[in-house]
């Protein structure tokens, strides 16, 4: 194969033409992390954000860029995971597992997403993230999560699957 043609790069992104293909790469990050956070109290921990791609606030597990930023750059995957789940949660987990490796969208992007499963959790501070992030923070108990995601969803928000397949895999 050989080597992809840039075709535009912003801060952001980038496409890339690879023989007929066209695809998306970050230019800082190749990997992102998302975070399956279950409190002591059999919570999950869940943020919602508008997201401008989907136009749409959007319910998600906890989740970031890997060396996106030049203060991150050599983090190790689960370092950038602790980091998220306290920048935008306001928890610290104890205990951190990674679940699965997984292309985020094969077809688009060659970015990669590692699931990690995270307990032992304390709160230290509200969450909401950094600089112009717009974090809300829900704790809903997993015995009724469906139908909370059934009511937001019956709001208008957008629900992320990788919510119902970070459960699967945690086997919960």
């Amino acid at each position: 194969m050989s080597e992809p043609e840039k075709l535009f790069e912003t801060r952001w992104l980038a496409i890339y033409r690879s023989g007929r293909w066209d695809y998306v790469r970050r230019p800082q990050a190749d990997a992102a992390v998302g975070i399956l956070a279950i409190t002591p109290e059999r919570e999950i921990v869940l943020v919602e954000q508008f997201r401008i791609p989907v136009q749409q606030r959007v319910i998600e597990i906890p989740a970031g860029l890997v060396g996106d930023e030049v203060a991150f750059h050599g983090e190790s995957l689960a370092e950038t995971a602790r980091r998220e789940l306290l920048e935008e949660t306001g928890y610290r987990a104890e205990v951190l597992t990674e679940l699965l490796r997984t292309p985020t969208s094969a077809g688009m992007t060659s970015e990669f997403l590692h699931l990690f499963h995270a307990t032992g959790l304390s709160r230290e501070h509200a969450g909401g993230g950094t600089g112009g992030e717009d974090i809300i923070v829900h704790l809903v108990p997993l015995a009724g999560l469906r139908p909370w995601l059934a009511d937001r969803q019956a709001e208008g928000l957008a629900i992320d699957c990788k919510i119902h397949a970070a459960l699967w895999l945690a086997g919960l």
